[in-house]
């Protein structure tokens, strides 16, 4: 089996960390009795799920009908990684996503505010501030990120 790539063990490690997670989330479910039972059930499930998963991928590429199978997956995933196409694409799509949340932030605190004075919300400001917190946050880390970028590429 030389010269095969094979998944890392830190997949499988990955894989067996989020079960455990998920049993002790269940078992803070179970045993606190709190309003928080229903969030604590639905994460041991979503880390049980992603453990399972994560362990059965590890054997599954493992086995050794499916190593080369694996091993042209990964290179075909390292072609489209560094295809330049590829890159200026996802870049774009970047953008265009930073875009559109600035916009729904801006949107929704529009929303929020009027639905607050139509006092259809109870404390919308609350909301209104948090979202005025995120959207500068968003536009001032885009800046920081450009700038950084810009430094490292002149």
């Amino acid at each position: 089996m030389k010269g095969t790539i094979k998944m890392k063990k830190s997949e499988l490690i990955f894989g067996i960390v989020c079960v455990l997670m998920g049993i002790v989330f269940l078992f803070l479910a179970i045993i606190v009795k709190s309003s928080l039972g229903s969030l604590l059930f639905g994460f041991s499930f979503a880390e049980i799920c992603i453990g399972i998963v994560a362990v059965y991928k590890y054997f599954y590429w493992n086995s050794p009908k499916n190593i080369q199978i694996y091993k042209q997956k990964i290179e075909n995933e390292k072609i489209e990684l560094n295809d330049e196409l590829k890159i200026k694409l996802r870049d774009k799509a970047g953008r265009y996503a930073y875009i559109v949340s600035i916009i729904t932030i801006s949107l929704s605190i529009m929303v929020f505010s009027v639905l607050g004075k139509l006092k259809i919300i109870n404390d919308a400001i609350i909301i209104v501030f948090y979202l005025f917190g995120y959207l500068v946050f968003q536009i001032v880390l885009g800046v920081i990120i450009f700038n950084c970028l810009v430094k490292k590429y002149n």
